[in-house]
Order: structure tokens, then C-alpha cells, then sequence
């Protein structure tokens, strides 16, 4: 073999090349390169259509509260199930000629009435809205305050001669209003956290809390439902409020819309292209969302609030709203936050995993454990969830995205961030850790 050419200036030129490119090529390879090993396509942030990215959460500003509260009217009007303190001098109760009259009786309201106390006999407004009294027939009551039904009491009574005009003073007060029944489902109580990797599986198990809620006539509205229950939504519930209502139309327009939907769906699945869409939201459920955009006013009427028998407030958990983690990330699942955008940078950092910090999750970077005496990783991936089945890689160098906000992506639910080494670090990670492992030990080793 005619060595003469290896051992001219272009021959050594040549070796030295093949001796580098077999270095980085092993080194590549005890690395386990995941760049080349576990490529991932992906697509840099400023790239994607908007179409990709969600709507940003921070410019949201909470609605008016007062708009969940029905109007109480200045004077209460009766109606069917109220109970009436009724004291008529002579007849309620029945008093002989000579007999002194007896005092009214004194009621006491309940432990978490607003009501005063009150005096008079106990009568309850019947479900016709009629009041039945001595020796009258019942009187048409229903929507009458306490002042006109103590007149119309009062002249009924003269008009019959029962009683003359100055011996005719009746007491009338209310002494328990009417209520309605309804059901308040609350899904935002924190389950037990469990553990994945090292992070914290946070959300609801979706135990719901709540129950029967006994409103009062005129404060039977969202408000007053939600403040009985523990308030407003907590951070684990969606920043909505669902109202079902009671009434038979509304079940059948409910059964009706999800049959509707169904079918059409069975029929579309025929053709192989077909994508369905996600489900529509049920007309017959009254949503009202609790944060808004600046300048926008809820279209939510009084009528929409307020909340008869039998009707359903429910506050739904937003366990769904999680990021996954993976890569040279702490696996896990976490929580986004309700009220404010995350970006791929606070992400990070929720799941444990600062800008410039060594990799503390699984996959190659350097031998034994001498990672963290090399660079950081620099690339992160998005893998996002698109309609039909499909899925986007969205791509983030961090060194970029450090100085470019358009280059941090806002993460939204359902997305998996993969942490990985760029090809480049992982080679200069093994030749940091290669020349700490063993250079400095010759070194020793020829004094």
C-alpha cells in the first residue's frame, strides 16, 4: 500500500479531517443525539397563522356582579306560599262583646331571616293567591303590598257589617316569605393533588358540592344562589355560569338538540373525508361568563337570572385546561392559570424548569451525570392539538424567545412541551464533560 501520499501536507490535511468528522460522529453518538435520534418537524412560532394561537386571557376584565341580582321592588308584594301575620281587634281573635280584646301575638323571624318581627296569627297565602279570613270569603291577595292588603282587609269588613269603621284597625305583616327550590352544582372543590414525574397533578376530581338552596321571593336569582353555595368560582372552576332550567319545554329542547346533533353526525360519518366539528353549545342553556372583553356588556336580562322551582345553577370544573410536560422537562400534568396567559417561558417554569438551568427530566445531553456542567438545552416543542385529528410542532429556540415575545407561543389546553438538546449542545456537552472526566486526570497523572 503507497503510504507516501498520507504522509504528505495534503495527506495529513485529509486525516485530520476524517479524525475530526469520526470524533463528532462518535461523540454524536454517546451523546444520543435525540435531534437526530427522535427528530421532531417543527414549525417556528412566528411562522403559524394566527389561527393557531389562542385568544390572549389578560385584557379580560370581571362583569358587574350586580347584573346576577334581581331588583327587589320598593314594597313587597304578596304572593302563593307567603305567610301573613293577621290581627283583626274582635274577629282574629274571636273576642265576646264584654270580653277585654287580646293582645297580638309576637313572632320572632328565623336564624338567617332579613325579616323584623312581626304580629298577628299566622296565615298563609293559598296557591290561588287568595287569603282566608273569618266570616268573609277568601280575598284575592296576590300581588297586593301589606298596606293595600290591610285596606282591602279593612273595608271588606265594613262592607259586610262585621265591623263598624272606627273599631276596623287590622294588623297586617309578613312574617315568612315565599321561597323557591333550587339546585346549585358546584364542580370547583380541590381534590387530593397526586404526583407524576415531580410535578403536582393539580385540578378538581369533579366531586360535585352544593345542593338545595331555599331562596327567598325576590332574592331567588344567580347572585343570591352562588353566595349561599361559597361565592363566585374558584380558580379550578370555568369562569362561567350555567343555568338549566326546570321546565319540561327546556328538557325536551335539550333531548331534542343533542338527538339532532347525533344524527346529523351519523349521517355525515359516511363519507371517509368527513370532520366533524365539535359540539355546539345547547341553546337551551343559558351560559354567562364571568370576565369579559373591555366595552362588552352581557346581553343577561332579569328575566334570565332569576331562578324559579326545580331550576339548576352549575359551576362546571376546567380539569381539561392542563399542559403535559416531556422531554428533558419533569413529566407531568399542570394546570393552566384561569385568568391570565402562560407563555412557553412560564410554562417552563411551572413545571420546574428555568431559562439556563440544567435539564433535571429524562434524555441524553451528556455522559454520567455531568449535564449541568454544559449549556442549557435550547430547544422546546409544542406539540398542539389541531381540528380532525390532527397535530401542529410548534418550534421555540429559546435563546430566541428570550428576546423576541413573538418567538413565546401562549400555551392553551392540551398542549405537550418537549424539552430537548439541540445537536450542537449535546456535542459540546460531551467534550466539556470528556475533557473534566479525563484531561484533568492526565493532567494529575504527568506531574
Amino acid at each position: 500500500m503507497n503510504t507516501t501520499v498520507f504522509q504528505s501536507p495534503v495527506g495529513r490535511l485529509f486525516r485530520s479531517a476524517i479524525g475530526c468528522s469520526l470524533a463528532v460522529a462518535v461523540a454524536t453518538s454517546l451523546t444520543g443525539c435525540t435531534s437526530l435520534t427522535q427528530p421532531i418537524n417543527g414549525i417556528p412560532a412566528n411562522r403559524l397563522s394566527p389561527e393557531f394561537f389562542p385568544p390572549p386571557k389578560n385584557d379580560l376584565v370581571p362583569v358587574d356582579i350586580a347584573i346576577l341580582s334581581r331588583e327587589p321592588p320598593r314594597d313587597y308584594q304578596i304572593g302563593p306560599d307567603d305567610i301573613l301575620g293577621v290581627y283583626i281587634e274582635g274577629v282574629l281573635p274571636f273576642n265576646a262583646p264584654n270580653a277585654p280584646p287580646q293582645p297580638p301575638p309576637v313572632n320572632f323571624p328565623a336564624e338567617n331571616s332579613t325579616l323584623p318581627p312581626s304580629i298577628g296569627y299566622p296565615i298563609a297565602v293559598q296557591n290561588d293567591g287568595t287569603l282566608a279570613l273569618p266570616l268573609i270569603e277568601p280575598l284575592k291577595v296576590s300581588g297586593l303590598t301589606l298596606d293595600q292588603v290591610r285596606e282591602k282587609i279593612r273595608q271588606v269588613y265594613i262592607k259586610e257589617e262585621i265591623l263598624r269603621e272606627e273599631k276596623a284597625r287590622p294588623i297586617v305583616t309578613l312574617i315568612k316569605e315565599r321561597t323557591f327550590d333550587v339546585i346549585v352544582v358546584r364542580e370547583d372543590a380541590i381534590g387530593g393533588g397526586s404526583r407524576g414525574g415531580d410535578a403536582t397533578i393539580l385540578g378538581s376530581d369533579r366531586s360535585a358540592s352544593g345542593g338545595l338552596v331555599k331562596l327567598p321571593a325576590y332574592q331567588n336569582d344567580v347572585l343570591h344562589a352562588l353566595v349561599e353555595t361559597g361565592g363566585l368560582p374558584g380558580l379550578t372552576a370555568k369562569n362561567e355560569v350555567l343555568v338549566l332550567r326546570a321546565s319540561e319545554a327546556d328538557k325536551r329542547k335539550r333531548a331534542d338538540f343533542l338527538r339532532e346533533y347525533w344524527a346529523a353526525q351519523r349521517a355525515a360519518e359516511v363519507d371517509p373525508c368527513y370532520c366533524a366539528p365539535e359540539l355546539p353549545d345547547d341553546p337551551s342553556i343559558l351560559r354567562i361568563p364571568l370576565r369579559v372583553s373591555p366595552g362588552v356588556i352581557p346581553n343577561i336580562s332579569e328575566e334570565d337570572i332569576t331562578l324559579q322551582d326545580g331550576d339548576i345553577v352549575y359551576i362546571e370544573s376546567r380539569e381539561t385546561e392542563v399542559f403535559y410536560t416531556g422531554g428533558l422537562l419533569p413529566g407531568g400534568q399542570h394546570l393552566l392559570p384561569r385568568d391570565y396567559d402562560l407563555d412557553v417561558l412560564g410554562a417552563m417554569a411551572l413545571a420546574g424548569q428555568g431559562i439556563g438551568s440544567e435539564a433535571r427530566g429524562g434524555g441524553g445531553g451528556g455522559i454520567g451525570g455531568l449535564r449541568s456542567m454544559g449549556v442549557a438545552p435550547g430547544m422546546l416543542y409544542v406539540l398542539r392539538n389541531t381540528p380532525c385529528k390532527g397535530q401542529v410542532a410548534i418550534e421555540v429556540d429559546l435563546a430566541k424567545a428570550i428576546n423576541d415575545p413573538r418567538s413565546r407561543p401562549l400555551v392553551q389546553p392540551g398542549d405537550t412541551l418537549i424539552l430537548q438538546y439541540k445537536c450542537e449542545e449535546e456535542v459540546i456537552n460531551f467534550g466539556l464533560g470528556t475533557f473534566f472526566t479525563y484531561g484533568i486526570r492526565e493532567l494529575f497523572n504527568n506531574r
